[in-house]
């Protein structure tokens, strides 16, 4: 039996989770207020506050770089990034991110 991840589920039960929705599902979990987690992420209060509304964007290498501030798949953040501009752009369509196999 597989197990799913817990994004996947959301993901099934209520469409699309976009990265600031992702971000502030983290940031509950991980038991942070937004100032901290602001701090955390080396942004400010209101830069993270526009992010988990979805009134700001962030780009492939933020998302990056929030994940390895929070020790996390880069793979994953970027994921989240890239699926939320093909959502905003009306693109009915999946990506998945892998990491490339070791040569």
């Amino acid at each position: 039996m597989a197990i799913k991840k817990a994004s996947d589920v959301f993901k099934e039960l209520y469409g699309h989770v976009s990265f600031g929705e992702m971000l502030s599902s983290v940031r509950y979990s991980d038991g942070f207020t937004q100032k901290d987690f602001a701090k955390k992420l080396k942004i400010s209060q209101q830069d993270l506050c526009d992010i988990e509304k979805g009134r700001k964007n962030v780009s492939v290498e933020r998302a990056v770089q929030f994940a390895e501030l929070l020790n996390d798949s880069p793979e994953v953040f970027v994921e989240y990034v890239i699926q939320d501009q093909l959502y905003r752009a009306g693109l009915n369509c999946k990506i998945k991110v892998v990491p490339n196999e070791a040569a």
